[in-house]
């Protein structure tokens, strides 16, 4: 399976489709903590590790919500908007400084921990097409 990253500007916002609701139905709940959980681990030791809490209290609060997230938007219980309230991703990651290049370690970092899922690849293909349009909703820098 290949892992193409769409070219994205700062500012424009393609139209984004959700995942595929098999991809919850595959790996159920604790599978996808535990991807999330993963890529965060990965992001904890790259480029974009400033982006992140520097706590590891804060840090696995990130990783819970980043989880209630991606399950909320692959079809599975509201936890985010429980929790958190409605999502607005681009506005809770203003404060951020984020370019060409986090967005690519971002999706890189997915990559790795998408890849070896043991789930059909047209499934798996449905979760990278959201957040690799997703994550050129969260640029908002052109800085370097």
């Amino acid at each position: 399976m290949q892992f193409n990253i769409t070219a994205g500007q700062v500012g424009i916002r393609p139209p984004v489709n959700l995942p595929d609701p098999r991809f919850l139905e595959v790996l159920g709940e604790e599978k996808i903590r535990k991807l999330v959980s993963d890529h965060y681990n990965l992001l904890r030791q790259s480029n974009i590790k400033g982006l992140f809490p520097p706590t590891d209290e804060g840090f696995e609060k990130a990783k819970e919500h980043s989880a209630d997230f991606f399950i909320q938007i692959c079809g599975g219980p509201k936890y985010f908007n429980e929790k958190r309230g409605a999502p607005m991703m681009a506005a809770r990651h203003s404060p951020f400084k984020i370019n060409q290049e986090a967005r690519r370690i971002w999706l890189e970092s997915y990559a790795m921990v998408l890849a070896p899922l043991d789930i059909e690849d047209d499934i798996k293909q449905s979760f990278w097409n959201y957040i690799d349009i997703f994550s050129i909703w969260m640029m908002n820098s052109n800085e370097n």
